[in-house]
């Protein structure tokens, strides 16, 4: 058996055996080079730039997105800035228009106290010249029975008139003062 193990060396090589995988490994190289690899970096190269294109895009979306809310960030600023100014005008509106009702109220208020104080003194002048005519008439009728003729004269009871009303003021003024 040592002599079998000495002839079969396990170390020789078959140069017939090593030519035929030389070619067949050659083949398949050239296959797998043309055709395989090809396709293989293709598709890797299509994965690159997609996964390169998509952090692409998400740096646009994002950038974009970005601009987008700072331009909503200055509409809402604007808003707020505008709603404020909105709101500042209806104040002074507000304001005006209390001011002008209360103006004109007051305006009103004085119109209606000054028909009322015109109407009050010529409802009194009225009452004064009636009173004065029946005061007359009175006196009148009373000086004729006291002195005892009548006074068909009007210019007589004219003066009978007045003169009975003077005395009749002085005597109210008079009791006035001391009443003070």
């Amino acid at each position: 058996m040592v002599e079998l193990a000495a002839e079969e060396n396990i170390l020789r090589i078959d140069w017939v055996k090593f030519a035929f995988g030389l070619i067949a490994l050659a083949v398949v190289y050239f296959f797998v080079a043309r055709k395989a690899v090809p396709k293989v970096m293709k598709v890797l190269d299509e994965r690159h730039d997609a996964i390169e294109g998509g952090i692409e895009r998400a740096q646009r979306a994002e950038t974009e997105a970005e601009e987008i809310r700072q331009q909503y960030r200055e509409k809402l600023e604007e808003a707020h800035r505008e709603y404020a100014q909105e709101l500042e005008k209806a104040k002074e509106q507000r304001a005006a228009i209390i001011a002008e009702a209360r103006e004109e109220a007051q305006v009103e208020a004085r119109r209606i106290v000054e028909a009322a104080q015109a109407q009050i003194e010529a409802d009194r002048q009225q009452a004064f010249v009636q009173l004065r005519g029946e005061i007359g008439s009175l006196s009148t009728e009373l000086a004729g029975r006291i002195v005892g003729e009548t006074l068909s004269d009007s210019a007589a009871q004219n003066r009978v008139v007045d003169r009975f009303l003077e005395e009749l003021e002085q005597s109210e003024s008079t009791e006035q003062a001391e009443v003070r």
